[in-house]
């Protein structure tokens, strides 16, 4: 636990001292992009070491009303505290080349010092075990994060994209303070030890689980509450993005999961409901994420789809454990935690690597990049694999928790009863449309990006980035690797954190996930192998073959084509037209702008998609502005006299008195 401290106290440290060095904005982001980077690499230690030891706690004085420096260290917290501090030190080193080029024309300071609270503050969310330092330690993650998300504010896109993320992060706050005002009544205290104890019997488990779902599914992106996620991701700088979508989004699933230790075993219902919204949410991220000609707006999309992914995979495991099946339930859960590290590093890894083709095309548009896989190889092949591993194809560590939640859904619809077996059939028909879908989306994206003949100037003239750039996708790309070539390992190490969530022993767990993780190693391991092997062989070939021999362009015999042009390329919108008409509901498809060509001899023609959210525009934003129409009627009493404001104190006043009198008595 000193360990794990004293890492929020460098990153909080190393953010201040950043802060004073604002003057020289060079100065402020190296000190500060250190100190996140150090206080990352202990805090990983410490939570490595923490996810199958003994939980650690301390318990220090805090004057404020209700609350209490309570802190604590279980394998649950460590599972999320791993993700966050691994990310969190490849976000840190890319941050200090991905930003150089503003630090000429921008204060770095106060960035830096935002990027280490966020830091900070989702390790605290992590290890608070009292609900006042929760919240305070949530709302901090919020605000911090909200600021990072607003750094290039002069832009309105950017500021649109920074209050939807704040007004949604806020909503979802009122319902986490109800959520625990009921806990606490409950129990009889804020202290989670206080929450444990309801396992027992007595809360109302269904109207706390629905705050939750709410609450934290708000911050995790589940659908239709995601609105934020894919407006705040593509505003803020990539490395933002990707911890973001790595693990803030996670924090929400630890705040479900948490809660769910503090309950009694929950129903099939809720674990029915959980999963329903996961695979829904899933199905329906990648249908619009196949209208987006944003890049890191289709990444967004994929982060919802892999949060109903994770919520899936939870609410299996729920099921599982209330109709009595430890093989489900173990598979289910452990897929959920294991997918929460693989898309940490899956998604880092992708939007970083976004940000390395944003920093060397100079634009997030698809329908401008092309023929970047030339012009960058190293970016453009991480990129591929983090698409491999997004797809959850073999055999990359993708597979491996989608994997686990195959067999746990395959387990229940052999071993259920008749209406759970028939829900648990659809399912795994589903997820297997998640994972075609999800192909859909991911060769559009490399195709248009990476292959082909550039569709801008910018594009034809990208460039490679520099080391700092570079290492982080490096070492994200072996972490994604290195936990394919280990499943049975990974599914150990967090077998104590599913133990948890289940309310059984690790034993039970591992025993229950054993045949499953062990028949995985030897053929993912062949399967690395076997394309290294020809990876390397392709390579020396054409090596081979290109010795001593002239290369030069050519033209191309076939009915008048003589070289490729973007003009003969597939768009974005034209690659994914066939799948938008197929697989697609009508009110997810993007919407067309046409503009057909006129006259005998026509000057030009357009056609343009617009992919709107009908989440936001069909139902938050006419609510908000609803909401804003009322609202705005009450100035008429907001007046700049003293008079005024004295009347509404002593009428406030009079109203509380007399609620308290019969609340009480006289």
């Amino acid at each position: 636990m000193t360990l794990y401290l004293a890492a929020v106290g460098v990153l909080v440290a190393g953010g201040l001292v950043a802060l004073a060095a604002s003057a020289r904005p060079r100065l402020a982001l190296a000190v500060g992009s250190v100190g996140a980077a150090l206080g990352c690499a202990l805090g990983l230690a410490a939570s490595l070491a923490a996810l199958r030891a003994p939980p650690a706690a301390l318990d220090l004085s805090w004057p404020v009303p209700s609350g209490a420096l309570a802190l604590g260290l279980d394998p649950l917290s460590a599972a999320f505290a791993t993700a966050i501090f691994a990310l969190g030190l490849a976000a840190s080193v890319y941050g200090a080349g991905y930003l150089r080029p503003q630090a000429d024309r921008r204060s770095m300071g106060p960035f830096a010092l935002f990027f280490a609270l966020t830091l900070a503050s989702m390790a605290l969310v992590v290890a608070a075990r009292q609900a006042v330092l929760f919240l305070v330690a949530w709302e901090g993650m919020t605000a911090a994060s909200f600021l990072l998300v607003a750094h290039e504010h002069e832009d309105a896109s950017v500021r649109r994209a920074a209050r939807t993320y704040l007004v949604a992060s806020h909503l979802g706050a009122a319902f986490l303070f109800a959520l625990f005002l009921v806990l606490g009544r409950e129990a009889g205290s804020l202290r989670f030890e206080a929450f444990a104890a309801l396992r027992a019997g007595g809360a109302p488990a269904a109207l706390l689980v629905l705050f939750a779902l709410v609450g934290f599914g708000t911050k995790a992106g589940l659908v239709p509450l995601h609105v934020w996620l894919p407006e705040a991701h593509p505003a803020a700088p990539s490395h933002v993005s990707a911890l973001m979508s790595g693990v803030l989004v996670k924090m929400g699933v630890y705040g479900i999961l948490r809660v769910l230790t503090f309950l009694p075993p929950a129903p099939a219902w809720a674990g029915l409901l959980l999963a329903g919204v996961g695979l829904v949410g899933a199905l329906a991220a990648l249908a619009l994420a196949l209208g987006q000609r944003d890049l890191k707006r289709v990444l967004a999309y994929s982060t919802v789809e892999n949060v109903g992914i994770i919520a899936l995979a939870a609410g299996l495991g729920l099921v599982g454990a209330a109709v009595h099946a430890p093989l489900v339930a173990a598979l289910g859960v452990t897929a959920a935690l294991l997918h929460v590290w693989n898309h940490a590093l899956m998604k880092g890894l992708a939007f970083l690597g976004a940000g390395a083709l944003v920093h060397g095309a100079g634009t997030r548009d698809l329908e401008r990049m092309g023929g970047l896989l030339r012009r960058l190889p190293v970016t453009g092949g991480l990129l591929v694999l983090a698409a491999v591993a997004l797809c959850g194809l073999p055999p990359l560590n993708g597979f491996v928790s989608e994997w686990l939640v195959y067999l746990g859904l395959l387990q229940g619809g052999r071993g259920a009863p008749g209406g759970l077996a028939l829900a648990a059939w659809l399912a795994l028909a589903a997820l297997a449309l998640v994972g075609a879908l999800a192909a859909v989306v991911f060769t559009r994206l490399l195709g248009t990006a990476l292959l082909g003949e550039p569709r801008s100037e910018e594009a034809a003239h990208a460039h490679e980035a520099g080391p700092l750039l570079l290492a982080p996708l490096a070492l994200l790309g072996a972490g994604n690797v290195a936990l394919a070539l280990f499943p049975a390992h990974a599914a150990a190490l967090l077998a104590p954190a599913a133990a948890q969530v289940l309310g059984t022993t690790e034993g039970e767990v591992l025993a229950a996930l054993a045949p499953a993780a062990g028949a995985l190693a030897g053929p993912l391991r062949a399967g690395v192998l076997v394309l290294v092997a020809l990876g390397v062989g392709v390579a020396i070939a054409a090596r081979r073959l290109r010795a001593g021999r002239p290369v030069a362009e050519s033209s191309t015999w076939g009915c008048g084509f003589s070289a490729a042009s973007p003009r003969v390329q597939y768009t974005a919108a034209s690659y994914a037209q066939l799948a938008l008409d197929a697989a697609v509901p009508r009110p997810l498809r993007p919407r067309a702008r046409l503009r057909p060509p006129e006259g005998a001899f026509p000057a030009g023609a357009s056609l343009a998609l617009e992919g709107d959210d009908p989440a936001r525009t069909r139902v938050f934003e006419p609510a908000f502005q609803r909401v804003g129409g009322w609202f705005s009627r009450l100035r008429s009493f907001q007046q700049a006299r003293l008079n005024l404001q004295l009347l509404y104190t002593v009428a406030a006043l009079l109203g509380l008195t007399a609620l308290l009198l019969l609340r009480y008595g006289p």
